[in-house]
């Protein structure tokens, strides 16, 4: 047997499965085999794979052995000459094996290989090839000097910027996330190294490779596309102190003890200093902006209120009492700020006129409360009404001025109706189309863009994918995916590098799936974008069926003597409110269905279900399924309480 593609997966299915598509296309023409090996996913990874991939071996760890020990499982099960190491957040080119297996047959000199890797939005990812991590290389990119100079033969060691890539090079350090090494050597030297559990793992087993004297090469002439790439989570704290950790094993592994000596101080230092500055990334993203409105709101409540009490409340000197400044004010922006929180004004990304409907609805509270408070603490209804003003003017100024300043996470304003275009034949477009429609996107155009160079006359197609260029402009496109049943990820790739300064999305929708999937940054929150019934799965709808929950549970514990007498099993209801408070239940969820063809976005099982909302009790798969998707797809909190009132009596089941 010559190929063995071992592909480690931990709870991301929409990847595997298109990785999985692009890799059995790979494989036409060779002798190989496609090991996965899962480490107790729980998204129904294990349960795709067996539907779909039936020729696949698949190894269904009890838990989460960490990247090093389940690749390892793989290997020892493995009978290829050649073994590859591959991520599931991968596509790779159709002729990608073919290319890989002869360069390798060709140079016996070949320990190890990488490719070309490339991001969502078809750009060069530098991890591709990488220099051995010493400690002064390690300086200069932990201080980023790698950064400032990134072509210099002596400060991009790390990423060996210096290297042109696009052609092969003999390099240090290949990325675990492709990595295909010869088997013999594998068992000279060992196993990856089960001391990394993330990170790291692919530097030992690439420099053991070099001291064992044979060469790592990167090889650009085939090329994959890697969704996650290693700056996902550098925001994290988590993602620094494991990391990091991997290079002092690495570093006392390797090094003399003097010099891991200086290597581990020089990680604990950057440990520091990185986590520090992670945490306070977080924060200022997390909290900027609610600083900045209250000092807007805050500087302008002063002046409004200074001027206001000299011209009309105290004409012949005077002004409001300190309270009113020390607790008022900042009572009335607290309540304003959490009501523009609760309508999602600070969900990002952020939209310039989002805060809007939470200043309104928190004018309304506080003049609830201002009517409720005794004579001598109204100080006036019209410096509420004037503060209202102050905000709708000011605080979507600020967020347009942070639009202007490219603060990435602001938008001037959401496009609710994208434009799409759809390459590929006219079968497996209007497939895509039609999924498109069905989803919570609603398009505001498809076209259908013919994955031939030259377009015979139809009727159904905008253009060819020779015109995409053309059609982009002309149509004002936001979106292009590309049906992977119809181009090889080859001509996807190409298509992406030509078309990248084009400012639209990729997307790719994989042969027989209900999904479209891309990451056009590995920043990308999530590293995954999926086209489909995602409606329930929004921060502000999460949040206020949350919220939703919790007041209704104790609105039920509250009245829980008057209640009773309507339910039909009080002591359920009793212990699904307490269930529902805690969050161990919703009052509404799906209706099991341990096989329905939908990713539905997950949620907490629910007292009751979309069914109970209906006439019927029960119906047919079918029907059910329907009924789950509508309610993910559009939900709102109004189909709960409607829910909930219709089947009331149920509610203790």
């Amino acid at each position: 047997m010559k190929l063995s593609v071992i592909i480690v997966n931990y709870n991301v299915e929409y990847f595997l499965e298109q990785c999985l598509y692009s890799v059995k296309r790979a494989m036409k023409g060779i002798e190989g085999e496609v090991i996965v090996v899962d480490n107790n996913s729980v998204d129904g990874s294990n349960r795709m794979v067996k539907k779909k991939f039936q020729e696949v071996i698949l190894i269904e760890n009890k838990e989460n052995l960490g990247f090093s020990k389940a690749n390892n499982q793989g290997i020892r099960l493995a009978k290829g000459e050649y073994v590859l190491l591959l991520n599931p957040d991968t596509v790779v080119e159709d002729d990608t094996f073919q290319k890989i297996v002869r360069f390798m047959d060709d140079h016996s000199d070949a320990g190890a290989l990488g490719v070309k890797m490339l991001d969502g939005a078809g750009n060069f990812l530098p991890e591709s090839k990488r220099g051995l991590p010493t400690p002064l290389t390690a300086f200069y990119k932990m201080f980023g000097l790698s950064s400032l100079f990134p072509k210099s033969k002596r400060f991009s060691k790390y990423h060996l910027g210096y290297l042109d890539e696009n052609e092969v090079h003999q390099v240090d350090i290949l990325a675990g996330a492709f990595m295909l090494i010869r088997k013999k050597v594998l068992d000279e030297i060992g196993l990856l190294d089960e001391t990394f559990f993330m990170y790291g793992e692919d530097i030992d087993l690439s420099y053991r490779i070099i001291k064992a004297g044979y060469k790592n090469y990167y090889f650009p002439k085939a090329r994959i596309i890697h969704y996650k790439g290693e700056s996902t989570k550098k925001s994290s704290v988590n993602y620094v102190l494991v990391f990091y950790n991997a290079m002092v094993i690495f570093a006392r592994k390797h090094f003399t003890s003097k010099r891991a000596r200086i290597f581990a101080n020089l990680i604990n230092i950057a440990i520091y200093l990185r986590a520090f500055v992670a945490i306070l990334s977080r924060l200022w993203n997390r909290f900027i902006l609610p600083v900045v409105d209250t000092i807007v709101l805050y500087g302008g409540l002063y002046l409004i209120a200074n001027v206001w009490a000299r011209q009309m409340i105290y004409p012949e000197g005077g002004s409001y009492p300190m309270p009113f400044y020390y607790y008022v004010i900042p009572s009335y922006i607290l309540i304003w700020l959490l009501a523009v929180y609760f309508t999602g004004g600070y969900d990002k990304p952020i939209k310039v006129r989002q805060v809007i409907p939470g200043l309104v609805i928190g004018t309304l509270v506080i003049l609830v409360f201002y009517a409720l408070l005794p004579e001598h603490m109204r100080f006036s209804r019209a410096l509420i009404l004037l503060g209202t003003v102050w905000g709708i003017a000011s605080l979507p100024f600020v967020r347009a001025l942070m639009y202007w300043l490219k603060v990435p996470w602001v938008q001037l304003g959401e496009k609710q109706n994208k434009r799409f275009l759809i390459i590929g034949d006219k079968e497996e477009a209007e497939r895509v189309s039609s999924l498109l429609g069905s989803s919570s996107v609603k398009p505001e155009f498809v076209g259908l863009v013919s994955h031939e160079v030259k377009l015979e006359k139809e009727d159904a197609f905008v253009g060819s994918i020779s015109q995409v260029i053309d059609i982009i402009s002309i149509y004002n496109i936001d979106e292009v995916i590309f049906c992977s049943k119809s181009i090889s990820h080859q001509t996807i790739i190409d298509k992406m590098t030509e078309w990248k300064n084009a400012d639209v999305v990729y997307k790719i929708a994989p042969e027989d799936s209900l999904l479209i999937i891309g990451s056009h940054s590995i920043h990308t929150k999530g590293d995954l974008y999926t086209v489909d019934i995602s409606g329930i799965d929004t921060t502000v709808n999460r949040r206020n069926k949350r919220l939703l929950d919790v007041f209704l549970s104790l609105g039920f514990l509250l009245l829980l003597p008057v209640l009773f007498l309507f339910q039909k099993k009080p002591g359920g209801f009793f212990s699904n409110s307490f269930k529902v408070m805690f969050a161990r239940k919703s009052w509404v969820g799906y209706y099991d269905l341990s096989k329905s063809e939908y990713h539905l976005p997950k949620i907490k099982k629910g007292v009751l279900t979309p069914v109970d909302g209906m006439k019927i009790k029960s119906g047919d798969k079918e029907v059910i399924e329907k009924l789950n998707l509508i309610y993910a797809r559009d939900y709102t909190v109004w189909k709960d309480l409607n829910i909930i009132l219709f089947a009331f009596r149920e509610l203790g089941k």
